[in-house]
């Protein structure tokens, strides 16, 4: 699965909801839906991580915690396609860099 791939399909995804829901995502503009999202999504995450860890009531859930991961990854992939950043593109530049020969410190 390419990052580049899996960022349309989750933004299709991301369409086809929001137009069978009747959500408009651009009220206050780009980017402000999907980031917001991403902040309610990765709350989601961290309160099925407090139940997993036993720091929190209710039933922990495994699936539930790989699910709620996968909603912040979605929710990251929507937001950089609506205010344009490649993220393969940053990510080789904030962190793959350091994988070249030159860069590696021991």
């Amino acid at each position: 699965m390419h990052l580049k791939s899996l960022s349309a399909d989750v933004t299709r995804i991301s369409d086809i909801y929001a137009r069978e829901h009747g959500i408009d995502r651009d009220k206050a503009g780009a980017g402000d839906w999907a980031l917001l999202k991403l902040q309610e999504e990765l709350g989601e995450l961290t309160a099925e991580h407090l139940r997993m860890s036993g720091r929190a009531r209710g039933t922990a859930d495994a699936e539930a915690l790989g699910n709620e991961a996968a909603d912040v990854l979605g929710m990251l992939l929507i937001y950089c396609d609506r205010v344009g950043i490649d993220l393969e593109t940053a990510m080789a530049r904030k962190w793959l860099r350091w994988l070249e020969p030159e860069n590696v410190v021991f």
